[in-house]
């Protein structure tokens, strides 16, 4: 086995420095033992995203395209697509890996009786396979949900999850610091059952999730200046609450929210799966319902891509009924006409306080009951469809107790694609211009 640090080429032909683990894999196939080599290219939000798993066939091997392997190598298993650490590990995907290649042979080669032996392979991937870090199982948690900030988006988070979801205990801090700031004296006030009102962030210790919905615009300028007040601003909530509540999911809402669930993961420490923007998700939701009630199309879909005009729809392959893990369907000339006029339907509706405090709720209702519902929601996209670079969408991610697990990317048209880049190159572009 060897272990390396190498230069990695995404399909968008930007480069990053991965750590790279070589080896071969055991395959027996009508009764010979093949060694195949393999590829493991770990992104820096391994153990949270899956290792891109590629065949390196020597001079003497042939690649065969087929279901678990495409025609430059590049490897795709169910245990890749539904991928979700803890529970997932490069030890776990090895055997699979094993047994999909020997039920469909992606090479053709000559049997070799010089190759290291496999068991090397896996008592060294062994290795890799992470501890679980303390993160305490779903029934050993609290129903506890903190909301910070205040405003009419806090106060319509707080009464949407309240009305949604069950909880234990929802705590409304009222950052004095921010320009949403009210609510909290009418809350005390009228003394809802089981909120408590506090200006104190050591309130919310212990919370399952913590909504932000802070923002702190200035009289800047640029662009770029006044994101960094809410950048600032994040920088005396997100590290304590962090601490705080290590093992929650942070949800993020604050403008613009593609970066600012991006700086949140940065100030943060806590894993990419554990740090989510409200991103697309009531677009999505929409969406969907224009779909079911205007259209007749009973498939899921949902709007994808940064938070302005570059988003865009896709529509997934498989009913909701079904109980298979929902994948994106390829972009296709049949689909587009539909999704374009669903598109249009709902456009000019705005995003109101009180409608975007319901999908606030949604989300969390998913991740108080664990109920693994696919969201659009704002995630670390480095690896998706080909990014390599590190930048936060709105992608669909199942959510559910442990956080959030992106569907498998897909093949987009040449317009959706041009879009996705586009927002790339603007939001790292603008990442690149704050002091987080």
């Amino acid at each position: 086995m060897q272990v390396s640090t190498a230069t990695f080429t995404f399909s968008d032909s930007t480069q990053k420095d991965l750590l790279k683990i070589t080896g071969v894999i055991p395959v027996k196939y009508e009764g010979r033992s093949y060694n195949f080599p393999i590829q493991l290219w770990l992104l820096d939000s391994f153990p949270f995203t899956p290792p891109i798993c590629l065949l390196k066939p020597t001079s003497s091997m042939v690649i065969r395209e087929g279901k678990h392997v495409d025609a430059k190598g590049r490897v795709h298993l169910p245990g890749l697509h539904t991928w979700d650490y803890p529970k997932s590990s490069v030890v776990g995907l090895l055997p699979e890996m094993i047994a999909k290649f020997e039920e469909d042979p992606p090479l053709s080669s000559k049997a070799s009786g010089e190759a290291k032996n496999p068991h090397e392979l896996l008592a060294f991937v062994s290795n890799l396979q992470l501890n679980d870090g303390g993160v305490q199982h779903q029934d050993q948690l609290g129903g506890k949900v903190t909301v910070i900030g205040g405003g009419d988006l806090g106060m319509a988070c707080v009464t949407s999850i309240l009305a949604k979801c069950h909880v234990d205990k929802l705590v409304f801090i009222d950052v004095a610091e921010s320009s949403t700031k009210g609510g909290s004296t009418d809350l005390e006030i009228f003394s809802l059952p089981k909120v408590t009102v506090s200006a104190d962030l050591s309130a919310s210790a212990g919370s399952r999730v913590v909504v932000v919905t802070a923002n702190a615009w200035s009289s800047e300028q640029s662009y770029a200046r006044v994101v960094q007040t809410n950048v600032d601003l994040y920088r005396s909530i997100i590290p304590t609450v962090a601490h705080l509540s290590p093992n929650a999911i942070l949800l993020i809402t604050s403008q613009p929210v593609d970066i600012m669930t991006h700086v949140a993961w940065r100030q943060s420490g806590l894993p990419p799966t554990h740090v989510i923007g409200a991103g697309c998700n009531l677009d999505s939701e929409r969406l969907n319902h224009i779909l079911n009630i205007n259209l007749n199309t009973h498939k899921p879909a949902w709007v994808l891509g940064e938070l302005s005009d570059n988003k865009f729809a896709v529509m997934s392959n498989i009913s909701p009924n079904s109980s298979s893990t929902p994948e994106i369907s390829p972009g296709s000339t049949s689909t587009k006409p539909l999704l374009d006029r669903a598109f249009g339907m709902m456009k000019n509706r705005g995003q109101r306080s009180w409608s975007m405090g319901l999908s606030v709720a949604d989300i969390t209702n998913s991740v108080l009951t664990d109920r693994k519902k696919t969201h659009s929601v704002t995630t670390l996209a480095q690896g998706w469809g080909g990014i390599g670079t590190e930048v936060f969408l709105s992608l669909p991610c199942i959510m559910g107790a442990n956080g959030s697990t992106r569907l498998v990317g897909a093949l987009l048209g040449p317009e959706e694609d041009a879009r996705l880049r586009e927002s790339v190159a603007s939001l790292s572009d603008l990442m690149s211009q704050l002091r987080i």
